[in-house]
């Protein structure tokens, strides 16, 4: 059975002080959540803070995004290397922000996660379809597109090491969350593209819901046979919040 796996993403938002309390209320409460996977997402300049606090715990530290290019003049960027030297095991990369705000293609999402890889991070590849694109019809055209780029650059026996992130597009700090049922749907999807690209290795990814995940949906989301946990965005910022979010993991199975 696959571990759950529940991430927070902080976004743009934070101080050393809130990252303190932040990472040290969910550490407090994650003790006795052995069946789930905890991975902290904050913002690159809080990073050393929140490694401090999550030391000799179970809680993971991870990054919102990493380099394609592993050195060399690219301002602005943070390679896996070093992401790896200060405490990181994950790196979000492809999330919807990043691709509608900055542009950013699926080539270049492929390559930041062969990157992560590379330097043994494991990258939580965000995908997912617009309202339009839902509309349309087009949500598996949209994923089966995403997905297959990235499959293009990493090596086959990697594969297992990927986390992927159904993130509905039009559920992206909205407020609106996909019904269980639709979420259901999408990761069967998913699940069945991978089984046809990479055989058996596909029952080794976990596939992880990120729409405005709240605590009072989280556990019929989480009993879903192919949801295998969340990307939580604004319930993160509250440990109580992230906390309940995580339990639901923990009983729902993942």
């Amino acid at each position: 059975m696959r571990q759950a796996l529940v991430a927070g993403n902080w976004k743009m938002h934070g101080s050393r002080a809130m990252a303190r309390a932040l990472a040290q209320g969910v550490v407090s409460g994650a003790t006795e959540l052995d069946s789930v996977e905890i991975v902290l997402l904050p913002p690159f300049v809080l990073i050393p803070q929140v490694a401090g606090e999550l030391a000799d715990s179970a809680v993971v530290l991870g990054a919102q995004n990493v380099a394609a290019a592993a050195e060399g003049a690219y301002t602005g960027e943070v390679s896996a290397a070093m992401l790896r030297e200060f405490g990181c095991r994950y790196a979000l990369v492809g999330h919807s922000e990043r691709r509608q705000l900055f542009g950013e293609t699926d080539d270049l999402i492929a390559r930041r996660a062969a990157a992560a890889l590379r330097e043994d991070l494991r990258p939580v590849i965000c995908v997912g379809e617009t309202q339009r694109e839902r509309e349309a019809g087009e949500t598996e055209a949209v994923i089966r597109r995403q997905l297959d780029e990235v499959l293009k650059v990493l090596p086959r026996e990697s594969v297992g090491q990927v986390v992927l992130a159904y993130e509905p597009v039009w559920a992206i700090g909205t407020g609106r969350t996909a019904s269980p049922e639709q979420a259901q749907a999408v990761h069967a999807t998913i699940r069945a593209h991978l089984r046809t690209a990479c055989g058996a290795l596909a029952d080794r990814v976990r596939i992880v819901y990120g729409g405005s995940v709240k605590p009072d949906k989280a556990a019929e989301l989480f009993a879903m046979a192919d949801v295998d946990g969340g990307l939580i965005g604004g319930a993160s910022l509250r440990a109580d919040d992230f906390l309940a979010i995580c339990q639901c993991a923990a009983r729902g199975g993942g």
